[in-house]
């Protein structure tokens, strides 16, 4: 799903609204699930990307699928199909929790091991993550069974390759020379 200026600008609009309003993190709980949702169910990603399906049916069936959330957030509804912009519900919602996370200070580590982490492992990444940054971090693992061992942490555009695969690149660099 690739992020477009467009759907920036909702997320940031939205969260200014929810921070107005106080509710910014029950609207990022209802973006959280809303993204989630379209992920991992391809029957709802599929009807909001129809182009024959009318924006009328689609704010109706969003209104009915998501009637818990907040209403901010179906003020979104309403504003996407004032705009006939439902297609980047999606990528808003993922927008939305990036700008939430990063105006609160919170920060997303993405950790690649190949096999999935372990409590003693993830002690490991973050007694790293201290000596790279003082925010808030939140851990996201990537299974990549091609890294052999160790792992590879990025946080932002930083990044820090404790992986075999990397060492034994190196020593190969090192043994050819």
């Amino acid at each position: 799903m690739a992020s477009t200026r467009a759907a920036i600008r909702y997320a940031k609009a939205i969260l200014d609204l929810a921070n107005s309003k106080g509710v910014a993190e029950a609207v990022n709980n209802d973006m959280k699930s809303i993204a989630s949702a379209i992920e991992t169910n391809e029957e709802l990603s599929t009807f909001i990307e129809n182009p024959t399906t009318t924006v009328e049916i689609k704010q109706s069936a969003l209104l009915e699928v998501f009637s818990s959330v907040n209403d901010v957030t179906k003020g979104l509804f309403r504003l996407l199909f004032e705009n006939k912009r439902f297609e980047i519900l999606a990528a808003i919602a993922s927008e939305y929790t990036k700008v939430y996370d990063e105006s609160n200070g919170v920060e997303t580590a993405k950790v690649t091991t190949a096999v999935p982490m372990d409590a003693a492992l993830e002690a490991k990444v973050l007694a790293k993550i201290a000596t790279l940054s003082d925010k808030k971090i939140t851990i996201e693992n990537v299974v990549d069974p091609s890294i052999i061992g160790g792992f590879i942490l990025r946080i932002g555009d930083k990044q820090y390759n404790a992986s075999v695969a990397n060492r034994l690149q190196v020593l190969k660099r090192e043994l050819s020379n």
